[in-house]
């Protein structure tokens, strides 16, 4: 099963992040054939400041957290060529009401984002990322769903004239995964200004950690630990005995939220200690990252040729 995930160079990862998406990502090395890469193309729409660094940084980030290269196909989506090659193909058989209904563009010019010609074109260059690799299944969150509708959409009309050259792909929208609280109880957003980060100084990360919103009960009363965020944060990185220990502190009285925030801040570093070990590494040697992810890319690259070749044969581009 050739599962695709991309992301985005957007900067500090956050606990939502990573076990929102990227643990996810991480887990399916073992089972499927996963290719992952970094967004930057997509990057460009929002603004795409300070881009190659970011894109180093996640590189960075993301083999800290377990992406192998070994067992994924990781890259930079601008080191394969082929994926614009495709999105202007695709153009051709992408009708204008299709992308005039796509969400995506009218949330993120609601926001301010500046309308321009790549936003609005988004979604064919994500078919155009998803279709060259003849994905089967795509793993997306709710709200981009549509975006693989469309890719759906796309590749069955291009089908239509020219056969079965395109795979069909399917989404899977990660039910399993639970919306992880941020310091404020909604969702954890950078947009929220509600994240507690990965990476960076522990007494940074306990600032965050300290910021949680909690209920007023006194010390010695008991409190509710399923609808506390401290909690709702800790038990991500809790199991078994651990966790029936955390509730039984809070049914017990005698402890202030104060106190399960110190705790949820003990176990968080912990629990990210040998990740922030292999980042230190690779931080270190980022002539490495460049290398994996050039041996990414002509994986990549290999992958999408016979597709491609196939495209530009059918449609004349190849004379």
């Amino acid at each position: 099963m050739r599962v695709l995930t991309g992301i985005q160079p957007s900067g500090d990862l956050h606990i939502g992040n990573y076990f929102g998406s990227i643990k996810q990502m991480v887990d399916a090395q073992e089972s499927s054939e996963t290719f992952a890469f970094i967004a930057n193309y997509h990057a460009m729409t929002s603004g795409g400041k300070d881009l190659a660094r970011l894109t180093m940084q996640c590189a960075t980030d993301f083999l800290a957290l377990g992406i192998d290269p070994k067992k994924s196909v990781f890259w930079v989506q601008s080191d394969v060529k082929e994926v614009l090659e495709l999105y202007w193909i695709l153009s051709s058989y992408t009708p204008m009401g299709l992308l005039e209904r796509a969400h995506s563009y009218k949330d993120k010019t609601a926001k301010g984002i500046a309308a321009n010609h790549s936003l609005f074109s988004y979604p064919v260059l994500m078919a155009a990322d998803i279709l060259i690799f003849g994905s089967e299944v795509v793993p997306v969150g709710k709200d981009q769903i549509q975006h693989v509708e469309i890719a759906r959409d796309i590749a069955i009309k291009f089908n239509n004239q020219y056969g079965d050259i395109l795979t069909i792909p399917e989404f899977r929208v990660q039910e399993e995964v639970q919306t992880v609280p941020g310091t404020d109880g909604q969702k954890m957003s950078k947009s929220y200004g509600n994240i507690v980060n990965i990476f960076g100084q522990e007494k940074s990360q306990l600032k965050a950690i300290k910021k949680i919103v909690t209920e007023n009960v006194a010390m010695e009363e008991p409190k509710e630990y399923a609808s506390c965020n401290v909690y709702n944060m800790a038990k991500l990185f809790l199991q078994g005995d651990n966790l029936i220990a955390l509730q039984e502190r809070y049914k017990s009285g005698g402890e202030g939220h104060g106190h399960f925030k110190m705790y949820l801040a003990e176990v968080m570093w912990e629990y990210f200690k040998e990740f922030r070990q292999k980042r230190e590494y690779f931080e270190a040697h980022q002539d490495e990252v460049r290398e994996i992810l050039d041996m990414g890319a002509k994986r990549a690259k290999e992958a999408a040729l016979p597709i491609i070749e196939k495209i530009r044969s059918v449609t004349g581009i190849k004379y």
